[in-house]
């Protein structure tokens, strides 16, 4: 639609496929943080902590949709932002959820990274989460929209 649009009511085929291969989805939602009272449901290089920034977000099984070029952006957005980065992998014998972020990438074609703050107690009634990691949510975002072309642009050369 937004092609459509853009081109006077018809669909620029050419132009259709440059946007998407051109376009990025930062699917962002909450990441488990590491809970004292649990800390064996994290693997130990991937437990994220709160106030200690960002979280990507990445499953073998595909209920997040990062992969290695989406995560590796994020990360350089994160770099040029001064927002530190953490990992979140989930660990094999632990059940997980999903986020929006692989059916976007399914249905659109756009690539998509999936990445969120750290919380605790996610969907209860006393979700928790540290201030800082929302200022660094901020500025990623601040960052994204100001520089992600720039970054992107070097990748794919």
């Amino acid at each position: 639609r937004i092609s459509a649009a853009i081109c006077g009511g018809s669909i620029n085929p050419d132009l259709y496929r440059t946007n998407i291969h051109r376009s990025f989805c930062l699917s962002i939602d909450q990441a488990h943080a590491i809970h004292p009272n649990y800390a064996s449901k994290h693997e130990p290089q991937h437990a994220p902590k709160m106030n200690d920034g960002v979280v990507v977000k990445t499953n073998s099984n595909q209920r997040y949709t990062t992969n290695g070029m989406t995560g590796f952006l994020l990360r350089e957005l994160g770099r040029e932002a001064n927002v530190p980065m953490q990992e979140f992998v989930v660990k094999n014998d632990c059940p997980c959820g999903s986020t929006i972020g692989p059916m976007i990438s399914a249905k659109t074609g756009i690539r998509t990274v999936d990445a969120g703050m750290p919380q605790l107690s996610m969907h209860s009634c006393r979700e928790v989460m540290g201030v800082q990691d929302l200022t660094y949510g901020v500025t990623l975002f601040k960052t994204f929209f100001e520089k992600f072309r720039i970054i992107d642009s070097k990748l794919s050369k």
